[in-house]
């Protein structure tokens, strides 16, 4: 009988203490970690929407026989590099990680900022109904990226407060003291200033002030050498 009442007081003493561990903060780390992670997954699946609408875009404004090939290049280049750093939940507290990935996104958002305003250059482009499909597809993308961004900076300040403030910080120390705070996104050298174009037709620099080279219009044939 006495073995039974032992057991019985240990398992009673399981079930008050969930509840009490609950109430003063045990499971918030977790809680706000998961919906930190959740959100990082939403704005990765918007950079991967972006990346998947380039290709076709990158072909439609070749397939429109535009002379300017030195934007699509960078494109097509920044794309590479931002498709290929890659931050999984468990690297989200890496600076070094973390400042890779948003400076290669960071590089591709200005090359696309600048091939769109290249092509307001050409009006076969401005009249191609599959460019300009693809050019609101992917002026909606850049949206949703920023308000996923938005999104996941809000639940890792939540997160990160959670790691100092009390009581969750008690945890923060003992049973969870091997997390770190994860890292937000922040403004980059590219969203400081406008993009700038500058026309470089079939590799042939565009001419400079006090140049001998002739001016050619957008969307003409390149001079013969």
């Amino acid at each position: 009988m006495v073995r039974i009442n032992s057991r019985f007081g240990v398992a009673t003493a399981l079930v008050l203490a969930v509840p009490a561990l609950s109430a003063c903060g045990y499971n918030t780390i977790p809680t706000k970690q998961e919906r930190a992670q959740a959100a990082w997954a939403d704005v990765q699946s918007q950079y991967q929407r972006r990346a998947d609408l380039i290709p076709n875009l990158v072909a439609t404004v070749q397939g429109a026989a535009i002379q300017e090939r030195t934007t699509l290049t960078q494109v097509i280049e920044a794309r590479a590099r931002a498709t290929s750093v890659q931050i999984t939940p468990e690297t989200l507290s890496d600076p070094a990680a973390f400042q890779q990935f948003q400076a290669a996104q960071g590089q591709l958002t200005s090359a696309l900022s600048r091939l769109l305003v290249t092509v307001e250059a050409y009006p076969q482009l401005q009249a191609n109904q599959g460019f300009l499909q693809l050019q609101s597809q992917l002026e909606g993308t850049e949206n949703r990226i920023t308000i996923a961004r938005r999104d996941y900076n809000e639940a890792v300040r939540d997160y990160n407060t959670s790691l100092r403030t009390f009581p969750t910080v008690i945890w923060a120390k003992t049973a969870f003291s091997g997390e770190e705070p994860m890292q937000l996104f922040t403004a980059t050298a590219e969203a400081q200033s406008a993009p700038q174009v500058q026309f470089n037709l079939n590799g042939t620099p565009a001419s400079q002030p006090g140049g001998t080279s002739a001016a050619v219009p957008p969307g003409s044939p390149p001079p013969t050498q």
